[in-house]
């Protein structure tokens, strides 16, 4: 088994995936007239206005932090790990690659989930890839298809890797049994889920800028300490990324292949960006400025927050460390604890493991939110359904906390790369739409007014739309 799901997962990264990500990047940015460039220096006001709360939806900063719940896991930490132990210092250059690309793709999917989004019977906007597939494209089917790709992903498999990190963690540093660890994850993750989308955003809310505060500046403060090495880390990092370290012992193909792959694999699976799973977040909120590119832009930054700020903090972590080429004496979880505790002391082990509770807690409970609202999509949203999927989450918890590490980011990398080609495709199909969208945002902007979106100004899109979803106040 993984012997095939690695053949499967070699086939997938090893051109299609790269070619994908990169070309739909690229399109999108420039689509979109480079928005993640131009509106950079707009980030921190596009935060403050997630602030407002707006009507019949989470507020764009709890939605904000519900992506971010979900992007913000064992990728960070465990999945850094391994793109460098795999792919070398170079695979850090390329995840910052993947995530500055990454970011026109997330404004694309996340803006057009706010622009297809509708009321469930409770009144919460909902939305996400499965419906501007069926809505925008016409094409229910895929969207069925997408929502049981996500449900496998989010609801089961994607759940193992974060239990899987977490147990070895909490093993490695305090010697608790793996199976333990599961079961107790499990227990506190129903307790939230039971709450719904909006006992999920108010634990984000809190939770997850702390524990990526805590993380960064503890970071930042060692790499402050080691200063003196870091331009030979730098400069590690970019040559490796093209090969100039191991040009001379003839491996620079290899090596290049490698580090782009590990990469835009671990960029994807901590980030997200292009994947269909962000927007299923997106839709919730009642943005400000009331526009369905107000959120996209929102969740670029979500992009620039995970990968560019906290992946590169634990790589830093592991480079500083001197593991800097490829080891195999360590799991990607355990190889960053050691690192911590070669920098600051045998305590570093243990706090890498109250991290990564934090981190793999809150997507877990995230990543459910994700499958629920699939659920909705599939009109499969009945109690018992509902109980099914967290009986079905839960499980997977406990026994990913106990499978072996191999198996498990297999699995991942090939269910992840199956939801991103379905996404994708749906959105280059709609990109004319993402470029109108981006158009009229920016075209407000220049203005000087508060940008609205009026579908009364698109007739082609409005009939698409579902009734009442974009009817807005007056301008301010």
């Amino acid at each position: 088994m993984p012997d095939f799901l690695s053949f499967i997962s070699e086939i997938l990264w090893g051109s299609v995936m790269i070619y994908l990500l990169l070309g739909c990047g690229i399109w999108f940015t420039w689509r979109t007239g480079y928005i993640q460039f131009r509106y950079i220096r707009q980030f921190s006001k596009s935060l403050k206005a997630s602030l407002k709360p707006g009507e019949g939806g989470l507020t764009s900063f709890q939605v904000l932090c519900i992506s971010l719940a979900a992007r913000v896991g064992s990728g960070n930490l465990a999945g850094v790990a391994l793109a460098i132990t795999v792919g070398g210092p170079g695979a850090v250059f390329w995840m910052w690659v993947a995530a500055i690309i990454g970011m026109a793709s997330s404004f694309a999917e996340c803006s057009l989930a706010q622009l297809y989004k509708e009321r469930d019977a409770n009144g919460q906007f909902r939305s996400g890839p499965a419906w501007y597939m069926t809505r925008g494209l016409g094409m229910r089917w895929m969207g069925v298809l997408f929502s049981l790709f996500l449900l496998l992903a989010y609801g089961l498999i994607f759940n193992t890797v974060q239990a899987n990190s977490m147990a070895h963690a909490l093993n490695y540093a305090f010697d608790v049994p793996l199976n333990f660890t599961g079961v107790v994850v499990a227990f506190f993750a129903l307790l939230v889920m039971m709450r719904g989308m909006k006992g999920v955003a108010r634990l984000s809310q809190w939770l997850v800028p702390l524990m990526g505060l805590v993380w960064v500046v503890t970071c930042l403060l060692i790499s402050l300490w080691h200063i003196g090495e870091m331009p030979e880390i730098i400069n590690m990092i970019i040559r490796s990324a093209f090969g100039l370290q191991e040009a001379a012992a003839g491996a620079v193909g290899y090596s290049v292949s490698q580090a782009i792959t590990s990469g835009f694999q671990r960029s994807m699976f901590s980030n997200e960006a292009g994947m269909g799973s962000t927007p299923n977040a997106a839709a919730a909120a009642a943005s400000f400025p009331p526009h369905p590119a107000a959120q996209g832009i929102v969740q670029m930054i979500g992009v620039l927050i995970d990968t560019i700020v906290i992946c590169s903090a634990s790589a830093m972590v592991v480079l500083l460390s001197g593991h800097g080429t490829k080891t195999t004496g360590y799991d990607g979880i355990q190889l960053i604890q050691h690192a911590m505790s070669v920098l600051v002391g045998s305590w570093g082990a243990s706090f890498v493991a109250i991290v990564m509770i934090m981190f793999a807690f809150t997507s877990i409970v995230a990543n459910y939110v994700y499958a629920e609202n699939n659920l909705i999509f599939l009109r499969c949203n009945k109690p018992w359904a509902i109980w099914l999927l967290r009986i079905g989450t839960l499980l997977m918890v406990v026994i990913g906390s106990q499978l072996s590490l191999p198996v498990v980011w297999q699995m991942a990398d090939v269910i992840m790369a199956l939801m991103a080609i379905t996404n994708l495709s749906a959105i280059l199909l709609l990109s004319p739409v993402v470029r109108i969208i981006a158009r009229d945002y920016l075209r407000q902007r220049k203005l000087g007014v508060t940008p609205v979106f009026d579908p009364d100004y698109y007739p082609e899109i409005a009939h698409q739309l579902a009734p009442e979803s974009w009817d807005q106040p007056p301008r301010q």
